[in-house]
């Protein structure tokens, strides 16, 4: 499969994993809603989200073990179901749509994405856990599709008021148990073959040294600088993605 890539196709990929898997690093989320949309714009989404999958779920396994004890799984469980429901939704609508139609909507969810994300609205603690099947829903769905299921349930633990070591390790958890359903999705859908795991095992080494990077760096940019910036990248390529 590597063969058939240009050197630029290389270079560029392994330069976008470096910075979602940095991006993953410093915030513990992410890497999906940065890696995916770039990587569509020169692989094939059918690709890029399998491949992103498995990347994340790796990530997620040293996030998620490490705090065991902060993990809210009260939090959690209500989740699970919608998130599944959500994977099988999204395989049913694979199987029936085209690629350039996902490529766009995909576009259309960044931009509105980023937007949300710079208009600076955040959910206020104490919503109720009846919100989760919402999140649940959207992320196993969004999350299937494009790979980028992480907002909701970020959006979703914050709402419910998770101390800063509580949310990084529930939702840590919450991405292995959304993951695996949607690792078994893919696989039982036929995307996992031998060629796609020599892809996956080239990727593994730039996702576990920028994480570790992300992981210990001290960066002098402010939350709100590095935010926008992210934002401002996120836009472009989203609009890259819908008018392609």
């Amino acid at each position: 499969m590597i063969d058939t890539f240009t050197h630029f196709q290389l270079a560029a990929s392994a330069l976008v994993l470096a910075l979602a898997f940095l991006v993953r690093g410093i915030a513990g989320f992410g890497s999906g809603l940065i890696a995916v949309p770039l990587l569509s714009l020169m692989l094939p989404l059918s690709l890029v989200v399998p491949l992103m999958v498995l990347l994340d779920y790796t990530a997620s396994l040293s996030h998620g073990l490490s705090n065991r004890g902060e993990i809210r799984w009260k939090e959690i469980l209500p989740l699970i179901p919608f998130s599944l429901a959500g994977v099988v939704f999204a395989l049913i609508f694979i199987s029936q749509s085209d690629a350039l139609l996902l490529t766009r909507a995909l576009g259309v969810f960044v931009i509105l994405f980023t937007l949300y994300t710079l208009s600076g609205y955040s959910p206020k603690a104490g919503a109720a856990r009846g919100w989760g099947a919402m999140a649940g829903l959207s992320g196993g769905m969004i999350g299937t599709l494009f790979g980028t299921g992480g907002p909701f349930y970020v959006t979703y633990f914050k709402a419910r008021g998770l101390d800063k070591v509580a949310f990084r390790a529930t939702l840590a958890v919450t991405f292995l148990l959304d993951g695996a359903g949607r690792i078994v999705g893919f696989a039982s859908s036929g995307f996992f073959n031998l060629k796609f795991f020599s892809l996956v095992a080239c990727a593994l080494p730039i996702m576990g040294v920028f994480m570790y990077i992300g992981g210990h760096i001290h960066s002098k940019l402010t939350h709100e600088q590095f935010q926008r910036g992210i934002s401002l990248l996120l836009i472009v390529s989203g609009m890259v993605l819908v008018f392609r």
